[in-house]
């Protein structure tokens, strides 16, 4: 046991960003499987947006507890991300055992969601204990993960085409497990402290900082967009490939679906590189004006051939996301260190609650409009565009937050 830790202390970052992966997996679990519970379950396509927003509203609620609360700085976050994903797991696994209508499957989907609140802010904020001084770049691996995370289902339901959807569903809970268990072997880095009481006011103070306010209101616009399209992605695929029978089966959908949401993975490290030579403010601008301009142009070049079309969705794949870890990284460069994970997780909870609206709304409109669709998502890049570069508020407010951490701690 004591050379498994040596081992996985010795590349922290590359096991983190690993862990995420596999816990990230239950997220998504249902939208892999979703042709089989549309069947199985005679459910509508809004209502399988359902599903999705229901996990979207348990994080939701979880991060505000863990950031109101200042649980996240509290105790250690090793500690935190192994129990969430324990539950996480075991919440997920009950799908196939326990639920066999829309009406319960909610219910367990919510209780991943609560889980995941643990998972993704406090790995965040593991990534910033172990590398703080390479935040765009080691966050860039850690959300390209989450991203690689939200389409291993669709990963899981392309290679086993034969395999029901409950074994999918299990399979992605077990990978929840062992992340969980890896990141308790490794443990906390050293960079960051956990506050000795609990400060229910950490989130308030956060949003004090001119330049936590700028990356979080652009964080905000870049998540309209960003869930509402991966929900959507299989429908844009079936859609592409409705007329060509050999490749319309759920295998090649799902497979497909993987590759465009899988795509941010390469948005996600490419930016987290290339933020050390231009800066995660440029990367964000770049990734939400691409993002946004396919948003406009997509439903009206429809005749393109299939091909060209599934690779404009790729393309989108990879901007759609890549902007993520560098919102989080201009956000835990402004604050304290003390609050980082409290920041972390009400910029999270307030993001993911604002997908629940565009998710609805992208599902509900779908049948009707169609691909059309993607212009509900338009507002998301220009207004994280607008708060991003309002009055240069990341340049002043970063300065000044270095001035408050200084004072804060002394140095």
């Amino acid at each position: 046991m004591s050379l498994l830790i040596k081992y996985v202390t010795r590349y922290p970052v590359g096991i983190i960003v690993f862990a995420q992966l596999m816990g990230g997996s239950i997220w998504f679990s249902t939208n892999g499987v979703a042709d089989q519970l549309l069947v199985a379950w005679s459910l509508s396509t809004s209502e399988l947006g359902y599903l999705t927003s229901a996990v979207q509203l348990g994080f939701i609620i979880g991060t505000f507890v863990f950031a109101l609360s200042g649980l996240s700085d509290r105790y250690k976050a090793s500690q935190i991300f192994f129990i969430s994903c324990l539950v996480g797991a075991a919440a997920n696994a009950s799908l196939p055992y326990f639920s066999h209508s829309i009406e319960s499957a909610l219910v367990f989907r919510f209780l991943t969601g609560i889980a995941l609140a643990g998972i993704y802010p406090l790995g965040m904020k593991l990534i910033i204990s172990w590398a703080p001084n390479k935040a765009g770049f080691t966050l860039g691996w850690l959300v390209g993960m989450l991203t690689l995370g939200t389409a291993l289902p669709h990963l899981l339901r392309s290679v086993g085409a034969d395999y029901s959807w409950q074994t999918i569903i299990v399979l992605s809970s077990l990978l929840a497990v062992v992340a969980g268990i890896i990141i308790y072997l490794l443990g906390d880095g050293p960079h960051l402290s956990n506050n000795a009481k609990l400060d229910k006011n950490a989130a308030r103070k956060a949003f004090k900082i001119p330049a936590f306010r700028a990356a979080a209101f652009g964080y905000f616009g870049h998540m309209w967009e960003l869930y509402a399209f991966w929900t959507i992605t299989p429908l844009l695929v079936m859609r592409i490939l409705e007329n060509f029978t050999e490749w319309s089966s759920s295998t090649y959908v799902a497979a497909l679906s993987f590759v465009i949401i899988g795509s941010g993975f390469i948005g996600c490290t490419v930016g987290g590189y290339l933020s050390h030579k231009w800066g995660s403010k440029t990367i964000a601008t770049i990734a939400l004006a691409s993002s946004g301009l396919i948003c406009l142009f997509y439903p009206l070049v429809q005749s393109l051939p299939p091909l060209l079309l599934l690779f404009l969705l790729i393309v989108w794949g990879i901007t759609v996301v890549a902007d993520s870890p560098q919102f989080s990284a201009m956000s835990a460069k402004a604050c304290p260190k003390n609050i980082v994970g409290s920041a972390l997780s009400i910029q999270n909870g307030i993001g993911f609650l604002i997908t629940i609206i565009s998710i609805s709304l992208v599902t509900s409109f779908y049948e009707n409009i169609c691909v059309f669709v993607t212009w509900i998502l338009l507002p998301g890049p220009i207004l994280g565009l607008f708060f991003l570069h309002r009055k240069n508020a990341i340049t002043i407010g970063t300065r000044l937050a270095a001035t408050r951490s200084q004072e804060i701690t002394g140095t």
